[in-house]
């Protein structure tokens, strides 16, 4: 018998044992990597080349509080501008408050698809949306969520705002790791209902090159300093980490429960790895006697330990990136969670975890089984 096959027989001596502590550690590392990529997304959002060109233009007190309209007009005046859109959040309610957890917005109907090239709608379907004032345009997800088409009728109810958008679908967009279920319609119909009080809550702009982008920022928010509605300026990755902070330390919350993760499984494979070492001390006797040496019979069971956690690893990891590919978390989440990618960062962070605890959980059982001698482990099951 090879020593390969030697570990994998003591692996398979107690096979309900193994199934459990492998069913374990998979269901552990999947918790793991399911909180790693939730984390992720939170504190670092996704970026492409395009959106490492937007910035955004906000009030300089908070988000609750809105901007001029006529702030638009200074700001596409700015040399590195290529494109600026009026971006306000309506937050109307769709039929009844649990229905309406998607994003709306009013925006310049003939920018908003320049600023977000990711976003890809059909020609003739964006130049409908431009002609006409109270039309609209869904996300594919937020389309097949609520079975609409095109040509549909969709009534928001103000809950912000004192006004109640009737609008028209003309369009759909598509896009790769990108959010589908946003809600885009005309600035200039929001502004309507709003008997043309000319409010924005931000500016979304394009930049002309990422090189620009640092002097942009500070001359916009320069040109509205010491005004009734100064500005803050920033990138959209900025932006997008601002709400994340409105939630709160989530970055510990999540850390401390994925540690707490972690020291369990390392109690089930150290528990496990000292159950089997105890059963096989007579072996590791004799296997002594025979020649081998403290150091063998410690990389028999590191072997072992590590086999058993590596296997459960890998279950769990790729799991989770089989899982999360071939659901769609959108509808599983009922609107919640647009996205949910697990990357191979995370992936790579799971199973590192995996290596480190088949090699930390044996180091006792394994010190303990060189210091016995050869005459205490024969006794020990006699």
């Amino acid at each position: 018998m090879t020593i390969s096959g030697f570990i994998v027989r003591n692996a398979f001596r107690n096979k309900r044992r193994l199934a459990l502590t492998v069913l374990s550690v998979a269901v552990s590392l999947f918790l793991f990597t399911t909180l790693q990529t939730a984390l992720h997304l939170m504190t670092n959002p996704p970026t492409s080349d395009q959106s490492a060109l937007r910035i955004v233009t906000r009030h300089r007190v908070s988000l609750a509080n809105v901007l001029p309209e006529k702030y638009q007009l200074r700001i596409e005046r700015l040399p590195g501008v290529q494109y600026c859109s009026k971006f306000t959040w309506f937050g109307g309610i769709y039929k009844d408050p649990s229905f309406s957890n998607f994003g709306q917005f009013a925006v310049d109907a003939d920018r908003i698809f320049k600023i977000f090239p990711e976003m890809v709608v059909a020609p003739q379907e964006e130049a409908d949306f431009i002609k006409e004032k109270s039309s609209c345009v869904v996300g594919g997800k937020l389309m097949e969520r609520f079975g609409w088409k095109i040509g549909d009728k969709v009534t928001l109810l103000g809950s912000i705002w004192p006004c109640n958008p009737e609008l028209t679908i003309r369009g759909v967009y598509h896009a790769h790791n990108v959010d589908e279920t946003i809600m885009f319609f005309h600035h200039d119909y929001f502004n309507e209902l709003m008997n043309d009080r000319g409010l924005v809550g931000t500016f979304w702009i394009k930049a002309a090159s990422a090189e620009v982008i640092p002097d942009l920022i500070a001359r916009i928010d320069a040109a509205f300093r010491n005004t009734d509605a100064e500005t803050k300026t920033e990138t959209e990755r900025s932006f997008q980490l601002t709400f994340i902070s409105m939630l709160g330390n989530v970055k510990l919350f999540l850390g401390a429960i994925s540690t707490v993760i972690v020291f369990t499984m390392l109690l089930v494979t150290a528990s496990t790895m000292s159950m089997a070492i105890r059963e096989r001390a007579r072996e590791m006797a004799i296997l002594k006697a025979l020649g081998f040496n403290g150091l063998d019979v410690f990389g028999l069971i590191l072997a072992e330990s590590f086999g058993l956690a590596m296997t459960g690893g890998l279950i769990g990891c790729f799991g989770t990136k089989y899982l999360f590919a071939h659901v769609d978390i959108y509808k599983l989440s009922h609107g919640n969670i647009p996205l949910f990618p697990v990357s191979g960062d995370t992936l790579a962070l799971g199973l590192v975890v995996a290596a480190v605890l088949g090699l930390v959980s044996s180091l006792a059982p394994a010190y303990t089984s060189i210091k016995m001698s050869v005459v205490e482990g024969l006794q020990e099951l006699d």
